[in-house]
């Protein structure tokens, strides 16, 4: 539909400002049959053909603004279609996971070890499903500003502690190193920056792999907290680092994308980040790999 709309635009554009050729050139020639002797009427003819121009100009500056936003909708529209795609897929599958090893549980006559086995797999898939819908929530809050910052100080120390004990379990073959001093204290909502570091985390292990290193920092300096996830990963392609931090841009095709994901994870840490007043940036890891650094500050 929004193509059409294009389209439909490009041709009654085209259309406008043929018009305006053709009147400007019939205006000259009338100018020329009535005699260019008469001064009030070249006066005229130059007042009008100079008016028309910049009509004519504003035109052309409010069709080409009105094809870029028409260009803009289409894309979001395109990246909303995705984000369906994989949101319904992303819920079924935990779901399919959990009635799979509850119906093993109460069916089998399974050990006191291998219930618990299946039952931590559920509580995992648990999890993922709680993260995955706490991110949807967190992007409609975004949308609408209702989300409010809750400040508090706290301990950055430990919660990285147990943001990488709880990804150990979901990922027990990635490394996970820890270069925060204890006792780092930081001054945020303690929820949004547990958020923002689940996100950056998740991101590194579902495009880095599960036997990748995934390193956690932070340093304060002069009032402001820089900190951050960085990994040995690949990396992100020079033309899309400016495009990750958008709402539900993910690479490739969703028909032929094999990492999981909605696209929002990235969008909802730049958001989070900007509610505390802050800034999120994308750097080259050295040798190899995504850095994902913020800064705020944290007086």
């Amino acid at each position: 539909m929004k193509r059409r709309t294009t389209l439909i635009l490009y041709v009654l554009s085209i259309y406008v400002i043929l018009q305006f050729c053709w009147w400007g050139y019939h205006l000259i020639e009338l100018t020329k049959e009535t005699g260019s002797g008469f001064y009030q009427v070249d006066k005229r003819v130059t007042m009008i053909m100079g008016e028309g121009s910049v009509f004519l100009l504003i035109l052309i500056i409010g069709i080409w603004q009105i094809r870029k936003s028409i260009r803009k909708d289409i894309k979001l529209s395109e990246r909303q279609n995705n984000f369906l795609l994989s949101v319904t897929h992303e819920l079924k599958t935990p779901l399919a996971a959990n009635r799979l090893y509850v119906q093993t549980v109460l069916k089998r006559d399974l050990s006191k070890e291998q219930s618990n086995e299946l039952l931590q797999k559920a509580n995992e898939e648990n999890d993922r499903l709680e993260r995955m819908i706490d991110n949807i929530l967190n992007a409609s809050r975004l949308e609408n500003k209702v989300l409010q910052l809750n400040r508090e100080s706290f301990d950055f120390h430990q919660l990285c502690t147990s943001s990488i004990e709880r990804f150990k379990q979901l990922s027990p073959k990635t490394t996970f190193i820890l270069s925060v001093t204890k006792n780092t204290m930081i001054n945020g909502d303690r929820l949004l920056i547990e958020s923002i570091l689940s996100n950056l985390v998740e991101n590194s292990v579902k495009y880095t792999g599960y036997e990748s290193t995934i390193t956690l920092y932070a340093k304060v300096k002069s009032g402001v907290i820089c900190f951050g996830v960085k990994d040995n990963g690949n990396g992100v392609q020079q033309d899309e680092q400016e495009k990750i931090f958008s709402k539900f841009y993910r690479s490739g095709n969703e028909d032929t994308r094999t990492q999981k994901g909605s696209g929002l994870g990235l969008y909802i840490v730049k958001e989070l980040v900007r509610l505390h007043g802050g800034k999120i940036s994308y750097k080259n890891n050295s040798p190899k790999g995504a850095d994902f650094q913020i800064e705020f500050r944290n007086d």
